[in-house]
């Protein structure tokens, strides 16, 4: 399919996304928006020529915990989404995107200035009543987005949120693998791509795989720093299991491989020419 023709679609989706929050949003209960925004995000996974993976999905928590993730591009918060909604925290130029930045805001985003150290506490005190009142919250500790091949130091800020109210963490690890079983870097969005140059390398860069490995959480701590290192462990530990299941065969670690198959669960079927399955 003509790549602007696939650039259609994909804005077609954008806008039946606003449709559906404007109008079958209000007055639906929590668990129909979940519902909603989970089926949106796995129709815009097919219009990007990939599937989802879960692993180990028997570790989620669907209540009352900070889930923490690695970051690799912007498709990540639709890979979530997929596998399970969450209201994320997010950089506050995103508030600013055409189509994205709207549903962003109405999706329960908290966005936030980084370079103001002022709007840094006040994240952290809404998220820690958010949690306290027993939502979900997903935030990405690296602070930025990597290539994905290895991750960047977590920065332990976020993790006071979970201190303060005394609230689980749950790690999860993301990774893209193409059509040939090795580790993409195509949906990466990093240095100084703009979003459209992102889209065009993920797009031509399918068929890919998104694989998400829900870590077991993490008690509640004191430390935000010992919590921090601790995801960080958990995280870095799934992408070395996922990417060794990546390998070619000669290279497989016959063990972690094994464990992956066992826990791995195909959440949706991709069709790469777009239409809904």
């Amino acid at each position: 399919m003509k790549l602007a023709l696939r650039k259609a679609r994909l804005i077609a989706h954008l806008l039946h996304g606003m449709w559906i929050v404007a109008t079958r949003f209000p007055g639906a209960s929590a668990e129909r928006r979940h519902a909603l925004n989970r089926a949106w995000s796995l129709k815009m996974l097919r219009l990007c020529g990939m599937r989802l993976v879960v692993h180990n999905d028997s570790a989620r928590l669907d209540r009352g915990a900070l889930v923490v993730a690695n970051h690799i591009s912007w498709i990540d918060i639709y890979v979530i989404n997929a596998w399970r909604p969450t209201p994320f925290v997010s950089k506050a130029e995103i508030r600013q995107w055409p189509l994205v930045g709207w549903l962003a805001r109405q999706l329960d985003t908290v966005f936030i200035q980084r370079e103001k150290r002022s709007d840094a506490k006040r994240i952290m005190h809404e998220l820690s009543d958010r949690l306290g009142a027993g939502e979900l919250m997903c935030v990405f500790p690296e602070g930025t987005t990597s290539n994905g091949l290895a991750l960047l130091p977590f920065h332990a800020n976020m993790f006071q949120a979970a201190v303060s109210a005394a609230a689980h963490v749950q790690p999860l690890c993301i990774m893209y693998e193409d059509a040939q079983g090795g580790q993409s870097t195509a949906p990466a969005y990093i240095d100084d791509l703009s979003l459209a140059e992102s889209l065009n390398l993920l797009l031509r860069g399918g068929p890919l795989t998104a694989h998400v490995y829900v870590g077991e959480p993490l008690a509640p701590g004191a430390d935000r720093r010992g919590l921090a290192a601790q995801a960080q462990e958990v995280i870095a530990a799934a992408l070395r299991q996922m990417q060794a299941g990546t390998a070619k065969a000669g290279a497989l670690v016959a063990e972690e491989a094994a464990t992956l198959a066992a826990s791995a669960t195909l959440i949706e079927p991709v069709d790469h020419s777009g239409r809904s399955a």
